[in-house]
């Protein structure tokens, strides 16, 4: 017997086992009582990489166009507090800086992060419809304290101007940190927060992960390397979407960027040019192969944290904002969960 007839034969008999396997799970909901869930995945860029012209005033139409999706639930691409902490206790294994520490924070109001979780918990549990200007200073200082800046925003938008100032546990430096953040071009604050501020929700949800794509190699250099190697060899497609994000960057009108990353064929390149050439990468260690796992292991995290939001509130619409690099993998795997129905952003966005 040669080697191609042992082949053939050993297919035939492994192909059965690997059908058998494979498990239709997506069509379990189909009778399921009450509303479906909706996730809305907005890809996006990453606004610190913007040109020095950029101007927040450039996303309102951005804004208008999520603001008519109506979210209950809005999640963005930050580390919680939980985990930040998490990290903080273990600095051998994710090193010292995971994320900014809130000491200022936690000197005000005298809660460390497991204490203000807790204490933001039992304040929103009680909110009431018409909170006064002293209770959203207290919850700001209070989301602070647990290390979830985003949300902290979220109550000073929703502040009177008159009201933005010291108060309530929520002191002069507080307030400045609270001014600077207003200022600074990141997604979380001048998509996210603004939108929830504007639609009245009282917090966004943190829920990007890193804690499993820290990688435990001799060589971390020749790690980046090898990885920076694998995505040049394969980046030719990209790198003219890339040309064509940059250009549209410069508008005064952000919308036609957003619609131009959200279209399936943006998404395919950016999964494609990410994957593709690190898998087919040669390396005696294997360093591209363990980015991908890397990376599947972060997202596969992300998407359980975006599903605990709303594992309380079924049939509630959520709303994530994240890298759009991430997107292909938030629609397939949130699309894959039991009474979750995914919207087509491109079409929010049109």
């Amino acid at each position: 017997m040669n080697n191609w007839t042992r082949w053939v034969l050993g297919l035939m008999v492994a192909l059965p086992f690997v059908a058998k396997a494979q498990i239709d799970l997506t069509r379990l909901d189909r009778d399921m009582v009450g509303q479906r869930s909706r996730v809305l995945v907005l890809g996006t860029v990453h606004l610190n990489g913007m040109p020095a012209s950029f101007d927040p005033a450039s996303l309102s139409a951005v804004l208008d166009r999520l603001a008519t999706f109506k979210p209950d639930i809005i999640t963005i691409e930050d580390e919680p507090g939980e985990e930040c902490d998490l990290a903080a206790r273990h600095p051998a294994k994710y090193g010292p800086d995971y994320c900014p520490r809130p000491d200022a924070a936690q000197a005000a109001t005298g809660l460390d992060v497991p204490a203000a979780m807790a204490e933001v918990d039992k304040t929103l549990k009680a909110w009431p419809a018409q909170p006064t200007p002293s209770q959203r200073r207290h919850l700001a200082a209070l989301f602070l304290s647990a290390n979830e800046p985003a949300s902290a925003y979220v109550q000073w938008l929703q502040l009177p101007e008159a009201e933005r100032r010291p108060g309530d546990s929520l002191n002069a430096s507080l307030v400045e940190l609270l001014e600077q953040i207003g200022k600074r071009n990141n997604e979380s604050y001048q998509l996210a927060a603004r939108l929830a501020a504007r639609l009245g929700l009282q917090r966004v949800h943190a829920v990007d992960n890193h804690t499993g794509d820290r990688m435990d190699v001799s060589d971390i250099k020749a790690f980046v390397k090898s990885i920076e190697a694998a995505w040049a060899a394969g980046g030719a497609e990209l790198n003219n979407r890339v040309k064509r994000e940059k250009e549209l960057s410069q508008a005064s009108d952000l919308l036609p960027l957003y619609r131009y990353i959200n279209t399936p064929e943006h998404l395919r390149v950016l999964a494609e040019a990410n994957i593709r050439p690190a898998l087919r990468a040669k390396s005696p260690e294997g360093y591209p192969q363990m980015w991908v796992a890397g990376w599947e292991i972060r997202n596969l995290r992300m998407v359980a944290n975006i599903r605990e939001t709303f594992r309380e509130r079924p049939g509630a619409r959520v709303l994530s904002i994240v890298g759009a690099s991430h997107k292909p993998w938030f629609d397939s795997w949130l699309g894959q969960l039991q009474g979750v129905e995914i919207i087509d952003a491109a079409a929010v966005l049109k």
